[in-house]
Parts: C-alpha cells; sequence; structure tokens
C-alpha cells in the first residue's frame, strides 16, 4: 500500500455552509503518480500497480475532486441524456428516476447505492421511490459531506451511509441483504468487474434486482489502436480508474457470476439533438436555462482558468491541500478525453444493464 497521511480539511456545501472531513492529504498529492503522462509509456506494469492499490487510486482521486465536481456539476456526479427545454439539473434527476423505474424500485425495498458518492442519486431516488437507501463508499470525506446533506435535507430515516470496501460487501452486510442493489458510474472504479458484481450478487436477496449505469469502451474501441488508447487514458487518469473496461467484459463479467440480464442498452447510442457530453464542452449555445450557462460556462477555457488559478491561490495560503490543483488539471485532461470519446462513439458513461439474482 502507498504511504498515507490524514488531515482534516473543510469544504463548502451547496448550501454555503461548511462542512469538515477527513481526506487523505498525502494521497491527493500523490495521486498523479499512478500513471505515466503519456499513454505509449502507461504499460501493463503501472496497470496492474493501479488494480493492486485501487482503494489509494480511487480516493486519492476523490479527496481532490469532490469540492471541483460539487463546484461544477453539483451533487450527483454523473452523466446523463438532456432533451430541449429540459435544464441540467432537471436532467440529472430524470436520469435518476429511469433507472428506478427501469428496476421497479417500489415502497418500502431495502436499496444499496454502491459508490455513492455524496448522496446526490441516493436521496432523489429515496424520495421518488419511496425506498429505503444506504449509500456505502470508501471515502471517509464523501460520507461525512453525505450525512450532512442528507440530514439537512430532513431525510436521515430513510437514507443512510456507511464508509465501506465494495469489493467486500457480505462481508459488511451479510448475504440476501437488500431487496436491490443499484450503482451509477461507480463500479468502473473496481479493480474486477466479476468481483464487483459478485460481492453485489452476494447481498441481494433472491430474485433481487441490480441495476448499472456503467462506464465502457464500446464495442468500436481498439486497444491495440494507439489512438484510441490515448482516449482511454485520458479517461483513467483524469477520473480515477484504474483500467477502462470495454461492454463486451462488462457483459461477461455480470453473467459470469450468474446474473441473469434483463436489459442491457447503451444509452448514449442514440442520435441525441442534446449530446450527453455538451456541458464539458463548455457549449453555451446549447443551455437549456440559465443556471446551466454558468454550468457549461465553467468547463469552458475561461472557467476552468478561473477555478484552477483560484484552487492554485488557495493551495499556497492553506486552504485546499496540496495536490488539489495537480487534480484539476487531471480533469480537464477528462473533459477532453470523454467529449473525444463520446464523439468518436469509443466511449459511454450510461451503458444500463438491468439484472436479476
Amino acid at each position: 500500500m502507498a504511504p498515507t497521511a490524514t488531515g482534516t480539511s473543510s469544504s463548502v456545501n451547496t448550501n454555503g455552509s461548511t462542512v469538515a472531513g477527513k481526506r487523505n492529504l498525502k494521497g491527493i498529492e500523490d495521486y498523479s503518480k499512478f500513471w505515466k503522462k503519456d499513454s505509449k509509456d502507461d504499460g501493463e506494469s503501472e496497470m496492474a500497480k493501479r488494480l493492486n492499490q485501487y482503494k489509494d487510486v480511487v480516493n486519492g482521486y476523490y479527496d481532490g475532486a469532490t469540492s471541483l465536481y460539487m463546484y461544477g456539476w453539483g451533487t450527483s456526479f454523473h452523466f446523463c441524456k438532456f432533451f430541449k427545454g429540459e435544464p441540467f439539473r432537471q436532467a440529472l434527476a430524470r436520469h435518476e428516476h429511469y433507472l428506478a423505474l427501469s428496476m421497479q424500485l417500489k415502497p418500502g425495498m431495502k436499496v444499496l447505492d454502491v459508490g455513492c458518492g455524496v448522496g446526490g442519486p441516493a436521496r432523489e431516488i429515496a424520495r421518488f421511490a419511496g425506498v429505503q437507501v444506504v449509500g456505502l463508499n470508501n471515502n471517509e470525506y464523501q460520507v461525512s459531506l453525505a450525512q450532512k446533506m442528507t440530514k439537512d435535507a430532513g431525510l436521515e430515516n430513510q437514507v443512510s451511509f456507511v464508509k465501506g470496501d465494495f469489493m467486500k460487501l457480505e462481508e459488511q452486510f451479510g448475504p440476501n441483504a437488500f431487496d436491490a442493489v443499484y450503482a451509477i458510474e461507480a463500479t468502473c472504479h473496481a479493480p474486477s468487474a466479476a468481483g464487483i458484481y459478485g460481492e453485489i450478487k452476494k447481498v441481494l436477496k433472491p430474485q433481487g434486482v441490480f441495476g448499472v449505469y456503467e462506464w465502457c469502451m464500446t464495442d468500436s474501441y481498439d486497444k491495440t489502436n494507439a489512438e484510441h488508447r490515448r482516449i482511454a487514458h485520458g479517461i483513467e487518469v483524469g477520473d480515477g480508474i484504474p483500467e477502462m473496461r470495454d461492454i463486451k467484459v462488462t457483459r461477461a463479467a455480470l453473467k459470469e457470476v450468474g446474473f441473469k440480464v434483463e436489459r442491457d442498452e447503451d444509452l448514449a447510442a442514440g442520435d441525441d439533438p442534446l449530446p450527453w457530453y455538451y456541458p464539458l464542452q463548455g457549449d453555451l449555445r446549447q443551455c437549456q436555462s440559465l443556471w446551466d450557462v454558468f454550468t457549461a460556462w465553467r468547463m469552458t477555457r475561461a472557467g476552468t482558468w478561473v477555478t484552477q488559478t483560484a484552487v492554485s491561490v488557495f493551495e499556497r495560503i492553506g486552504l485546499a491541500p496540496k495536490g488539489t490543483h495537480d487534480v484539476g488539471e487531471q480533469l480537464k485532461i477528462a473533459g477532453a478525453a470523454l467529449v473525444e470519446g463520446g464523439k468518436s462513439g469509443l466511449f459511454t458513461p450510461m451503458m444500463l444493464f438491468v439484472c436479476r439474482k
């Protein structure tokens, strides 16, 4: 395991309050060291190290990136389809509702959110479907934020959060503990697709349902193609992912552990008038509301310059952990790679699988 040092720092919540939580300061500083800068030099040994130390990779990334995510995107850390006239935050909520409907979640169900971030989807799905949600996250800083925001929303009796390793779900919760499990763009961080899906299956009750929006390279991706690999590498280093997997590998892993796949669809594959990646482009012309303009502007060259300049100043005066600016630079790489992957059809952030135990 990589050496760590834990410090306490604070973040400004979306309502302006200050929330304290522990962050691995050394992990933030060391995050970029898990990758070679050039995809041509990032070989099997580097990937093996990331897979072996996936918790350090993911925690280092989210300790540094969470505040930037909340500033630029809100509290639901995922992409979605967009429709004409539909504001950004409404689209995010609709995407979460769609997953709940696809899984046929019903009031009273006990549901596990694997890799819950700061709990935006957990709170939304709990309200929408009337279910009890337990959010699991291995990042202590995000768990503390999720708990604070959930209490502020008055949902602490319906939504709870625990810190834990999603590769050890049965050890933490026991077998057959949940009526349903979902994951929204989180299991891509796992070192093994079959490993994480196998753990999810163990904690589901018989006939329980698992729904996932998975990050995948598409069937068009060729890992021997240097340009394709450059795009995948940018997504990995910019988003804390040890290794991007393709749809075939993901589908095979679900079947390998014994899931019955009832729904299998790439929601990003359609010819939508508004592409899922338009906010990342900073394309102000496609914004559907005034607030969306502010969201998209933050992704423009001017917006990222302002953000990164402010972060650099905050680092120097001790208001942001050392390494946060570097993580922000990796986010810029990720944004460019995600847009390239989306435009070329090499990447999807919303490969929907609904499976039955």
